[in-house]
């Protein structure tokens, strides 16, 4: 296969490497590596990593952006031939920064033998015999690897230097190298719960009403975090730290807005509404250093005002504030209690004429006047 155009294409590949010096525990852990090999120059970059994530191979590829000093068009990786399948968030990372990722040419290891050839190449010959005892010692001796051992070796199909075949007819052709570093987004997909709340990266955001038990698409970068239905935006937060929420008082109902959002001031008012003995029993009930733990208890007293009535209520409320008598559940039992007013007595029952009813003298039997027979 033609190498192609020079400072076009880049092949990307993840192997095993070799294990770090013990800890104070004893333990040795294994690290892997991104192993970057341009098509033309094979001027190799290493970048080694613990775990292959889509997080790591961000990191790695915005490390061969400052080695390379420039950008890639296409970067070909490991995939499925005929449906390749690329993350959210590293496909927005290749749109950031302008190269395309191709992974229809990769069908077995044999196609890209530039890339798969070189782990074993670099476990070898980079760390092999190394006594290394941090993942940032592993990084350093890479990097003096790719530039003074293996970057100035001759190729053997090339039979260049990799590092200056690379100077010479690559890197000037290379894509501008990024100044800024760049926000890696987290995708999820959190389902809104049935307070009107969704869980990403442990902090808690309202959506409306009408997104409950739906599972949507977030993305959350370090500034701000989108929620998506499909392909439309449906809310944006700003991000917070976990532990924290971010509220929006839209999203609720107007009767559950109070109650989410603490209001206890909006509580005291909509009891005054209702009579002034009654605000002064909600505003007693609230006057307490948490006045959030007795919303409930206002609640409960607006219930029984829809219950029974502003006048009834305001009476009894009189009643308790005269006798320091704060107990809503004993309100609720004085109202239940109490006689009711007596009611208007019901108009008189009209029974109604039957619609055959024959006249009585049809049942009259008349007696002889003679004193005969009947």
């Amino acid at each position: 296969m033609a190498d192609g155009v020079p400072g076009e294409e880049l092949a990307v590949d993840t192997g095993w490497m070799t294990l770090l010096a013990p800890d104070e525990h004893g333990r040795r852990r294994r690290f892997r590596a991104w192993i970057f090999t341009p098509n033309v120059s094979r001027y190799r970059f290493v970048s080694p990593c613990f775990a292959e994530t889509t997080a790591s191979a961000i990191a790695a590829c915005e490390a061969a952006w400052a080695f390379y000093g420039g950008v890639f068009k296409v970067i070909i990786q490991t995939a499925d031939p005929l449906q390749p399948h690329v993350v959210p968030a590293f496909l927005e990372y290749a749109q950031a920064r302008g190269f395309v990722i191709d992974p229809a040419r990769v069908r077995r290891p044999t196609d890209k033998a530039r890339c798969e050839r070189s782990v074993p190449y670099v476990r070898d010959d980079c760390f092999g015999g190394e006594r290394l005892a941090t993942l940032e010692q592993a990084r350093g001796r890479a990097g003096v690897w790719c530039r003074e051992e293996a970057g100035l070796r001759r190729h053997s199909r090339t039979l260049r230097r990799p590092r200056e075949h690379f100077e010479a007819v690559e890197h000037p052709v290379l894509l501008p190298a990024p100044i800024t570093p760049y926000d890696v987004p987290l995708w999820s997909d959190p389902l809104v719960a049935r307070d009107h709340y969704a869980q990403v990266a442990k902090a808690l955001y309202s959506l409306p009403t009408r997104y409950i038990g739906r599972t949507l698409r977030a993305r959350a970068d370090q500034h701000t975090v989108r929620f998506y239905a499909g392909a439309t935006l449906v809310k944006t937060h700003p991000r917070k730290a976990p532990g924290e929420r971010s509220t929006d008082p839209t999203d609720f109902p107007a009767e559950k807005t109070a109650y989410a959002l603490r209001d206890v001031a909006f509580l005291e008012r909509e009891a005054t509404r209702h009579g002034a003995a009654i605000g002064a029993l909600a505003h007693v009930l609230l006057a307490v250093p948490l006045p959030w733990t007795r919303m409930r208890r206002v609640y409960a007293l607006l219930g029984l005002v829809k219950r029974y009535g502003a006048p009834r209520v305001e009476e009894v409320c009189q009643l308790a504030l005269a006798a320091d008598l704060f107990d809503v559940t004993r309100l609720k039992r004085m109202l239940a209690l109490a006689v009711p007013p007596p009611a208007a007595p019901p108009p008189p029952r009209v029974i109604p004429l039957a619609r055959y009813l024959r006249p009585a003298s049809d049942y009259t039997l008349t007696r002889p006047r003679d004193g005969g027979a009947r």
